[in-house]
């Protein structure tokens, strides 16, 4: 068993940083529980192109509002506190903040911790 305190990850090498996004990794790939989770801060006003193309995710928002819009179809999700929405087809999509958001993520298969997204909106599937 193990625990893990958000203000011990903050600021430490599983605090990973980008222009419309911050991520605090806490449980990873080393942890050996087949899935990463993170607490993920989406600045407002920002839209950030993503595609998970070698990763399934979970995204609970707990915080703020925006919105989600999948690629293949344009149709666009609208996301509150207390909403959940699943990319369980590696879904590619645009993900838009109208105020901060706060969420919680988990990804299968699980992350390293210094992944971030490349040209394309993906992470690399890092092997052992």
């Amino acid at each position: 068993m193990k625990t893990v305190k958000l203000q011990d990850v903050i600021d430490s090498e599983n605090h990973v940083k980008a222009d419309t996004w911050e991520s605090r990794r806490l449980v990873l790939k080393k942890d050996n529980m087949g899935y990463s989770v993170h607490d993920t801060i989406i600045k407002a006003g920002t839209e950030t192109h993503i595609w998970y193309q070698n990763h399934l995710e979970s995204v609970y928002c707990i915080e703020g509002e925006g919105e989600v819009e999948t690629v293949k179809d344009g149709k666009v999700w609208p996301i509150e506190k207390d909403t959940i929405y699943v990319l369980d087809q590696n879904d590619e999509h645009y993900l838009r903040a109208k105020t901060d958001m706060r969420m919680v993520c988990v990804f299968n298969p699980p992350i390293t911790g210094q992944e971030t997204h490349d040209e394309n909106g993906v992470y690399p599937l890092v092997e052992d």
